[in-house]
């Protein structure tokens, strides 16, 4: 196959997934892979330094390719979601061969009266599956009803469990209510109920019932079956627009109006389809092009980001500041930042929390978080603000379109022991996301609390030559 045969097929200039085909349009399918552009990507494999840019194993298999063939999909999300599914169906070689499935992703979804869905190793899939039919204990604590994957790159996986959690909220690890109530407790709602990315089954605001309609959608969108899981979803909506039941109509409407408009700007950003060469040669694909944390989407909702600060010292000596990132009730640690302290040389905490946020909000690269945590009282709340309200005159003394207009500010107050006291919110930066309550600050406070003095534990040994 050439690039003159590439021309005349047309691909289009979508989303979707590529086939690499020996024998004609229904011939035995070589490679599989996915795409923002058809038309782009696969252009690329018949670029001059292909043999530098894949390696001769995929060199091999656009040889030997007598054409291509492809599905369009209507957004990135649905093609990495396709590509799966089509390449475990398929089994091409030059999609398998040399791969250890054993270390990359799979979506679980667990065998309960309200299944939770995870994310897993294979190698712990495999040990789960090994505990059924042995004597043996299992690697977690769960059994599954279905799995999805293997998904070879664990950034895009989450990102598109956090766009598909958008429309179909479902159960991680929260306990459901009815257990909750047998265990003669009070129920909580979870922290993803509360931003709307958890249906209530803490709250026993759903049935099982209807979770299991819920689970059903996911596992449809995950197989790549659309078509079916819109035709069901209006079905839904007009029995119960029957049974007059406008409000279950109306949410089932926001789902099928979320599914045709999948924002998934996130995904674009982080797939920018570069290759590798690997080992000998023997795989190719796609890897994540940036690290940046995305925190909105086209629309501004995206994803809920809390960043909290402290900061650690020994009488002023080896100061020390970190910041955390909490996303849609996660821990990101992967995004936790380290301040060796520059400007500062004695025990003054609201100094040093000046320089911290002024060095923070000198990357603007960052996404901006829906509430800044910092630890203190009053005195730290006055220069967080100042900080904040200097980089947004800066912002529009420069012309720039930045929005910090929806961005919060809470500090924590803590006792004589270092507990939690209470929680004083900024009227000058008021936290308006609702789902953010005094009991998530707290957590990402302590959490902060935990890695500033790891940091500055680890700095001291330094310092000492230890």
């Amino acid at each position: 196959m050439n690039l003159a045969h590439l021309k005349k097929l047309k691909l289009p200039d979508t989303p979707g997934v590529y086939f690499f085909r020996k024998g004609g349009p229904s011939g035995t399918v070589l490679y599989i892979g996915k795409a923002t552009s058809l038309r782009d990507r696969v252009k690329s494999y018949f670029a001059d330094d292909l043999i530098k840019t894949r390696g001769r194993l995929l060199v091999d298999m656009v040889t030997r390719a007598t054409t291509v063939t492809f599905e369009q999909t209507d957004s990135v999300l649905e093609a990495f979601l396709l590509e799966s599914e089509l390449i475990k169906k398929y089994m091409p070689r030059h999609n398998t061969d040399g791969k250890d499935n054993k270390s990359f992703n799979y979506v679980v979804l667990t065998k309960e009266d309200f299944p939770r869905v995870l994310v897993v190793r294979g190698r712990e899939l495999e040990m789960e599956h090994s505990s059924r039919l042995t004597t043996a204990k299992p690697s977690q604590n769960f059994e599954y009803i279905d799995t999805f994957g293997p998904y070879p790159y664990g950034n895009e996986l989450h990102e598109a469990l956090r766009l598909i959690r958008k429309i179909f909220p479902f159960r991680d690890k929260c306990v459901p209510y009815d257990e909750v109530i047998a265990a003669g407790k009070t129920p909580r709602p979870c922290f993803n109920r509360s931003i709307g990315l958890c249906p209530g089954v803490c709250s026993g605001d759903i049935s099982k019932k209807e979770y299991a309609r819920q689970i059903q959608n996911i596992r449809l969108f995950f197989k790549g079956k659309k078509t079916k899981l819109v035709a069901g979803l209006k079905r839904q909506m007009k029995v119960h627009s029957k049974k007059l039941e406008f409000e279950q109509a109306h949410e089932i409407k926001k789902t099928l109006q979320a599914l045709s408009h999948i924002q998934d700007i996130s995904m674009l950003k982080r797939n920018t389809e570069r290759n590798i060469e690997s080992r000998g040669g023997e795989f190719s694909g796609e890897v994540d092009g940036t690290n940046e944390a995305i925190g909105r989407d086209q629309n501004g909702q995206g994803i809920t980001r809390i960043e909290a600060y402290d900061i650690a010292h020994l009488s002023g000596k080896d100061m020390v500041g970190v910041m955390v990132v909490m996303e849609d009730g996660e821990f990101a640690k992967n995004q936790y930042k380290k301040f060796n302290i520059k400007t500062v040389h004695s025990s003054n905490d609201t100094a040093a929390l000046r320089e911290v946020l002024n060095r923070r909000l000198a990357h603007s690269e960052w996404a901006y978080p829906s509430v800044f945590v910092i630890d203190g009282g009053q005195a730290q709340l006055n220069a967080a603000e100042e900080v904040l309200k200097g980089k947004l005159n800066e912002e529009l003394n420069c012309g720039q379109n930045v929005d910090m207009g929806s961005i919060g500010l809470v500090s924590v107050v803590k006792d004589d022991k270092h507990k939690a006291r209470e929680v004083l919110r900024s009227k000058v930066f008021p936290v308006t996301f609702s789902g953010i309550d005094d009991n998530i600050c707290m957590q990402i406070n302590a959490e902060s609390h935990r890695f500033a003095v790891a940091v500055h534990a680890k700095r001291r040994s330094i310092s000492r030559g230890l």
